[in-house]
C-alpha cells in the first residue's frame, strides 16, 4: 500500500468520525475497496494502453469476433497495482461492441499475448463499427477503488433498508471529500466498477447462479472498464469485462462476460 493510499484512508477515517459514522461500517467500506489502475490520454510517460485502430495480433490468432477496443501493456503497469492475478508483462487485448446490448457473454472478449510473441497488424473490416478512433493512453493512476454506494449496501445488508442505503451514500460522500474519488479516465483495470445504471459484477454473479449454480459465482471480479467517447456516438456508455479471479490466474478468458451500461 502506497503512502498516498494510507494518507487517504487516514483522512477518510477522520472525516467519517467527524460525521459520527459507525466505525464498523467505515472499516467495511475500506475492506471492500480494491486497487485499480486508471488510464487516460496525454502525459509524457510510457504508453500504457492503445485504444482503437487495427489490432496487433499474433500471427496464428484467428480473426476476432468483436471489434478491437484496447491493448494494455502489462509491463508498464506497476506490480500489484490492479490487485488482479495477471502476468507482469505481455499485452492484454480487449474486444467488444457497444451496440451488442447491455448483456453479452462468450469467448473472444479478451486475449492475452505473452511478451515476445510475433505479432502483426490486422485489419478486420467486416466488424462495424471497427476500427474505433485511435487514442494512446500514457497517463495512469493507481489507487483504491470503492464500491458504488448501492453495491456496498446490497452486499452489506442484502436487502437494505432506507437508513442503510443512506449510510452507504454518506460513506461514499466522505470518501469523495477526502480525495478518494476516481480521476478522469478512459480505461480502468481492476478495482470496483462504476456504471450509469448497474453493477456488472453483481450481474455476473447473479447470472452465474441462475445458470446452474456456478461454484465460482462469488469469485467474479472486474477485469476492465472502458468509457466510450462521443466520437463513436456512445459517450454515455461504459463497457465492462468481468471474470472469475481463478480464471484470470490461469489465463482462462473463455468465460469473460461483457456488460455495456448506458446512462
Amino acid at each position: 500500500m502506497t503512502d498516498e493510499i494510507t494518507e487517504t484512508l487516514n483522512r477518510f477515517r477522520a472525516e467519517a468520525s467527524s460525521q459520527d459514522l459507525p466505525p464498523d461500517e467505515v472499516e467495511e467500506w475500506i475492506r471492500v475497496a480494491l486497487p485499480a489502475v486508471y488510464m487516460a490520454e496525454d502525459g509524457d510517460g510510457a504508453p500504457a494502453a492503445l485504444i482503437g485502430g487495427d489490432p496487433m495480433l499474433p500471427e496464428t490468432a484467428a480473426d476476432p469476433s468483436e471489434p478491437f477496443v484496447a491493448s494494455v501493456d502489462l509491463g508498464v503497469i506497476p506490480p500489484e497495482a490492479t490487485g488482479l492475478p495477471l502476468p507482469a508483462d505481455g499485452h492484454l487485448l480487449l474486444f467488444a461492441s457497444p451496440d451488442v446490448g447491455i448483456e453479452r457473454t462468450g469467448p473472444g472478449a479478451v486475449l492475452y499475448v505473452p511478451a515476445g510473441t510475433p505479432m502483426a497488424r490486422r485489419s478486420v473490416e467486416q466488424l462495424p463499427p471497427a476500427p474505433f478512433p485511435t487514442r494512446q493512453l500514457r497517463t495512469f493512476w493507481h489507487q483504491l477503488s470503492p464500491q458504488m454506494s448501492e453495491s456496498f449496501a446490497d452486499d452489506r445488508w442484502d436487502d437494505p433498508e432506507d437508513e442503510e442505503s443512506e449510510l452507504a451514500e454518506k460513506l461514499a460522500d466522505a470518501w469523495s471529500r477526502v480525495g478518494g474519488h476516481r480521476p478522469p479516465w478512459t480505461l480502468q483495470l481492476g478495482g470496483n466498477p462504476v456504471g450509469p445504471q448497474n453493477d456488472p459484477v453483481h450481474w455476473a454473479r447473479d447470472s452465474a447462479r441462475e445458470e446452474g449454480g456456478d461454484p465460482d459465482a462469488d469469485d467474479w471480479t472486474l477485469l476492465a472498464s472502458w468509457r466510450c467517447s462521443e466520437d463513436i456516438g456512445k459517450d454515455s456508455a461504459v463497457v465492462h469485462w468481468v471474470a472469475p479471479r481463478g480464471d484470470l490466474a490461469s489465463l482462462r478468458f473463455d468465460r469473460v462476460r461483457r456488460y455495456t451500461d448506458m446512462a
